[in-house]
């Protein structure tokens, strides 16, 4: 199924029913009085996050959402029936804008959360409310109010802890691959991955967290070039980012310095805020370097990249280097940010360790 991470939604809500002047008149009571019921309430439109749904695809195609309006009120003291509500359910992760305001109505985090979008309106009153001591036959009434109308923006940026950044065909989809249940398509040419993959890592039973993996990025990707810059979005929910590169002889050491600069200066084009993320080296495909050369010659790429911050030598394909890895992403987690909202969308993954 192709993935959508966006969409513009109509939502309208029912006008409440309108109230009735009416009148008591039976055989025998010839001052009845008033018997006019109110209107019933018109039908709100609700968004719920839902755990078992990952796209937007459904709201490509139902654009538009309108919700009954309330039944009008009765004589004989009958009061209007209230219209039921609509819920909208979406993915977790799910940005809820006003288009014509910008505001944001809502950002689910978390499996059935709940939040109003679109409130019906009220039902009118009937005259049964009017009488008073000086107004015994009132033959005032209120119609129902209009319900809410808005156009809405659906902006889907997945919740992870991690995410994996890279060139195309840096062996970002077989890393998750390694460390999770997750299982992205993986083949020998770039782009292999064409939308975001999810993967729960768990490091052992009550500790885990979350790893996304988005389209690899070429230089000018934050200009729109390839297909990575379309989801570095999903990025910026993350607390820890992992860049990977491709160490295998058949790209020199003079190119994996440009472009692993080339990348970090994609991401400050982009936003700011996801260039200043915490930011790791992860060397891959070491497997293909020659296993006395390797130590050395990833040291020397880390010293002309000037790199400071942490960095591994790992091969997902053979799995060597991937458990110390995910153990210290793990510690950094827990020592250094507290656990964010929204894992529980993949807590029931099974993932496979290194």
């Amino acid at each position: 199924m192709k993935f959508f991470d966006e969409a513009i939604i109509q939502v309208y809500a029912g006008k409440g029913g309108d109230g009735v002047a009416s009148f008591r008149r039976e055989k025998y009571i010839p001052k009845g009085g008033p018997d006019g019921g109110d209107g019933g309430r018109g039908g709100s439109i609700f968004a719920v996050a839902d755990r078992n749904i990952n796209t937007l695809i459904d709201y490509r195609f139902a654009r538009i959402h309108r919700a009954k309006k309330g039944e009008n009120g009765q004589g004989s003291d009958r009061y209007g029936k209230s219209a039921d509500d609509i819920v909208l359910r979406m993915p977790i992760g799910t940005i809820i804008k006003d288009i014509n305001t910008g505001e944001t109505i809502a950002d689910l985090t978390h499996d059935q959360q709940k939040i109003l979008l679109a409130k019906g309106g009220s039902g009118g009153i009937g005259n049964l409310h009017f009488k008073s001591s000086t107004n015994r036959a009132p033959r005032q009434f209120t119609q129902g109010e209009p319900g809410q109308e808005l156009e809405l923006k659906l902006e889907l940026k997945v919740l992870a802890d991690v995410g994996l950044l890279g060139m195309p065909n840096a062996g970002k989809s077989t890393l998750i691959r390694a460390v999770s249940a997750a299982r992205p398509k993986v083949a020998d040419y770039p782009f292999t991955t064409l939308q975001p993959n999810l993967g729960v890592v768990r490091v052992d039973h009550n500790r885990s967290f979350v790893m996304a993996d988005i389209p690899g990025l070429i230089e000018g990707a934050a200009e729109g070039i390839g297909l990575g810059h379309r989801f570095l979005k999903h990025l910026t929910r993350t607390r820890l980012l992992l860049h990977v590169i491709d160490m295998t002889p058949l790209n020199t050491e003079t190119n994996l310095v440009h472009e692993a600069r080339a990348l970090a200066k994609e991401l400050e084009k982009f936003d700011e805020s996801l260039y200043q993320k915490p930011r790791w080296l992860v060397l891959n495909k070491t497997d293909m370097m020659p296993e006395q050369e390797r130590d050395e010659l990833c040291r020397q790429f880390v010293n002309k990249l000037e790199w400071e911050e942490n960095y591994f030598i790992i091969s997902a394909l053979t799995g060597e280097g991937c458990k110390p890895l995910i153990y210290a992403i793990m510690e950094y987690l827990e020592q250094h940010l507290p656990p964010q909202d929204g894992n529980s969308a993949l807590e029931n993954e099974i993932p496979n360790q290194c």
